[in-house]
């Protein structure tokens, strides 16, 4: 049956589309729009500290209500023929590959450590102002690391589970987590942002560590990159976001470190000579995720023809 076909067939365009047009940088983007709409309603100082989890919860609900609307209808009442040319777009507003390359590759080749700090201070929340060069690189690469699951893995992985209205949704709760999910001033009102977005990110954060086994287990990395993955990956808080950065840093052989919180991973060589290989493995991650989820859809249309 050729609706087993549809979502592969979404899923290769919306990756051509992501390459071809990246992320465009617009105040329109739908990510762009419900994190202006989330950066209003995400202000404790506006709430009596009391009712701060409980508006948490409920503007979660209709962030997440408001941003997947238009998903859900369009998947529902589009023509097949109009939903294979526009769903790339759709899909593509909800993941990020060629966006993520870029912001850390504008870290790598900053022409002064002044630029390189004030560029990985748009990838993470800390203070990069007292960074040295190394640990600029850190951060803008263990930024690509965490967000090969939260940036592409996950949000394509509910894309193949539910459709465009999967994808949007997680894209929303996550945009709230990564906004609103700090231990400051915004713990109450992201409480519930931080365990959503932990338990949706569980399952695609684990997809992501088996297909980096698989790849560093290609390249003769596997004993090195699980090495660093058991004894390393709790060293980040959190229960999904060690993953990824862990197996990266040991398949890699590179050493991420944020000062006085962790260091995951040996430091085989310096950033400055991995950043491309940290890049190249993001790339090849997110076609090993495609090539298997194309084969399993086939494999289903296959049995339902049977």
């Amino acid at each position: 049956m050729i609706e087993y076909l549809i979502p592969g067939i979404v899923l290769v365009c919306g990756l051509i589309v992501d390459r071809v047009i990246g992320d465009p940088q617009s105040r329109f983007h739908p990510v762009a729009m419900i994190g202006m709409f989330i950066g209003w309603w995400g202000k404790p100082k506006r709430y009596q500290r009391r009712y701060q989890r409980t508006i948490g919860i409920v503007m979660w609900v209709i962030t997440i209500s408001v941003f997947t609307a238009p998903f859900f209808v369009f998947q529902l009442f589009s023509p097949v023929w109009l939903y294979l040319i526009a769903a790339p777009f759709f899909l593509n507003s909800c993941f990020a590959v060629r966006s993520l390359e870029e912001h850390a590759q504008s870290v790598h080749d900053a022409v002064s450590l002044a630029k390189g700090q004030q560029q990985a201070a748009l990838l993470v929340s800390r203070d990069t102002s007292g960074l040295s060069h190394e640990e600029v690189l850190s951060a803008a690469y263990e930024s690509v690391a965490e967000n090969l699951n939260d940036s592409i893995i996950a949000p394509l992985f509910y894309f193949v589970i539910f459709g465009l209205p999967g994808s949007a949704l997680y894209r929303a709760a996550n945009t709230m987590d990564a906004m609103l999910g700090y231990r400051d001033e915004r713990i109450l009102i992201g409480w519930f942002a931080a365990r959503a977005d932990d338990v949706l990110s569980y399952i695609p954060a684990r997809v992501t560590g088996l297909l980096l086994l698989v790849l560093f287990t290609i390249k003769g990395r596997y004993h090195e990159a699980y090495t660093i993955y058991s004894q390393h990956r709790k060293r980040r808080s959190g229960y999904n976001g060690g993953i990824p950065m862990a197996l990266i840093a040991g398949g890699v052989g590179v050493m991420f470190e944020k000062q006085g919180v962790y260091q995951i991973g040996v430091k085989e060589r310096s950033l400055t000579e991995a950043g491309s290989d940290i890049i190249n493995t993001v790339r090849i991650t997110t076609l090993l995720f495609t090539f298997f989820t194309v084969f399993v859809l086939l494999l289903l249309n296959q049995f339902s023809n049977m």
